[in-house]
């Protein structure tokens, strides 16, 4: 164990006990790396304002910091064996390179709440990032809709043709589907953007410590007033941002599914890019749709991480437990996940080319039975007549097209493409990207860019 953490008459840790306890954390702890030097310098500026510690001392724990922050993008930190996560590595190099004045830094801060505020400033981000990839998505499936609005498709139900779809009408379904998971990230996002820095092991202390001032500096949008709930999000936060990775999981893995159906040769609805596409190693024929049999996988994965939260959280009294660091793997794997299953999603639906002649194909004539029923009702016929005559027809009788254009709003030939567009717009909105973006940049600039001596 690192001997930040040793009690003074504790002798030396087994060192298989040691790896167990530490477990992935040095190489998961790059991922927070930033962001746990974000919140260490946002923690000395507010040391030095209560008066904690020294003018001369935060200047120098800032200028190290400064330098570990720099050397973040040159590649993995340089842990030593004893370091048992980022937040250990900080304290000794501040320590070696400082002296007394390193070994400020921990001032009234547990690593509880130095690891729960690097893990939201961590989620903030990446839901920012996750935000605009899903608008990039979206925005893409409703150019795919408009290109091929006129492509007619057979919608299914219960894995059957059923009535007359599109191209359009089944890409701008995903469009809008992914503009309302929006709704799950907010929620997350929002849990992601409170306060915990201060609450300490999750029972404050009687150092004067000013919250709201560490709230301001790390542009959080409030703090967590209760420290004993502070404590309490951790869990609840990665449950939280792992459910609305799973919304997004859900809606990606059901396109998925349809475009491994739709792509089958017995009904060749769509054709997909030979460089989205595996071969046999012993049927030279195959074309199989490995992309996103990859991707459904994936999402099917990402569903099932909030189950894994809610099981290690089960049965915890409030207060911080050691159970909690195996959940910091769950979180940065999912993120990664879906951030790759995004960028991969959007290259593959541009290059998707779909059958032409649909509507003529006489696979597909029963799902113009409705068209037919349609037709009669408008001429006089009761409904329940109309249908029952339709369903009685010969196949050679039965309707093989459209007798009127489909105007509902939302429907083949209303897409409403425009709409589905600005709702996304006011979803995106939501996040307050620029705001955001403002501050990181104000926050680096201000404190993590390396100054000139002259």
């Amino acid at each position: 164990m690192a001997e930040l953490w040793k009690k003074p008459n504790q002798t030396d840790t087994l060192a298989s006990i040691a790896a167990f306890c530490i477990g992935d954390d040095p190489v998961l702890d790059q991922h927070l790396a930033v962001w746990d030097i974000i919140g260490s310098v946002a923690h000395a500026q507010m040391l030095r304002r209560v008066g904690l510690i020294s003018e001369a001392d935060y200047e120098a724990i800032v200028l190290v910091l400064s330098d570990i922050y720099t050397a973040t993008n040159q590649g993995p930190l340089p842990f030593e064996p004893s370091d048992e996560d980022i937040h250990t590595y900080l304290e000794r190099v501040l320590t070696e390179r400082l002296g007394e004045a390193g070994k400020r830094i921990h001032t009234g801060r547990s690593r509880n709440d130095q690891v729960l505020t690097a893990l939201k400033l961590y989620g903030r981000h990446e839901l920012h990032s996750i935000v605009s990839q899903i608008a990039r998505l979206s925005q893409i499936l409703l150019k795919a809709a408009e290109k091929h609005k006129e492509v007619v498709l057979p919608g299914f139900t219960h894995t059957q043709v059923a009535m007359p779809s599109s191209a359009g009408l089944w890409l701008s379904a995903y469009a809008e589907a992914l503009a309302e998971d929006l709704d799950l990230i907010l929620a997350a996002y929002r849990h992601s953007n409170r306060n915990p820095l201060g609450s300490g092991a999750g029972y404050g202390g009687s150092l004067p410590l000013d919250r709201d001032l560490t709230t301001k500096l790390l542009g959080f949008e409030s703090p967590h007033v209760n420290v004993v709930n502070a404590q309490m999000s951790r869990g609840k936060l990665e449950w939280l941002v792992l459910t609305a990775l799973a919304g997004i999981a859900n809606t990606i893995g059901k396109l998925a599914d349809d475009v491994c159906l739709y792509n089958a040769q017995f009904l060749g609805l769509i054709t997909l890019p030979e460089s989205f596409t595996t071969g046999s190693s012993i049927m030279p024929h195959k074309r199989n749709p490995d992309v996103f049999e990859l991707i459904r996988g994936h999402c099917n994965l990402i569903k099932g991480y909030p189950a894994q939260i809610m099981a290690l959280t089960t049965n915890q009294i409030s207060g911080y437990h050691r159970d909690f660091q195996l959940s910091k793997g769950i979180l940065i794997k999912a993120i990664g996940d879906l951030q790759t299953v995004l960028t991969i999603t959007q290259e593959a639906i541009s290059g998707i080319k779909f059958d032409q002649t649909v509507d003529t194909n006489p696979r597909y004539r029963d799902m113009y039975s409705v068209e037919g029923v349609n037709a009669l009702v408008k001429s006089g016929m009761p409904f329940r007549e109309a249908y029952q005559t339709v369903g009685t027809l010969a196949d050679a009788d039965k309707p093989t097209g459209f007798t009127e254009e489909h105007t509902l709003l939302g429907s083949i030939h209303n897409l409403g493409l425009d709409r589905i567009e600005a709702y996304l717009d006011q979803q995106v909105a939501q996040f307050e990207k620029s705001s955001y973006t403002q501050w990181l940049k104000g926050f680096e600039a201000q404190y993590l860019t390396p100054k000139n001596p002259n």
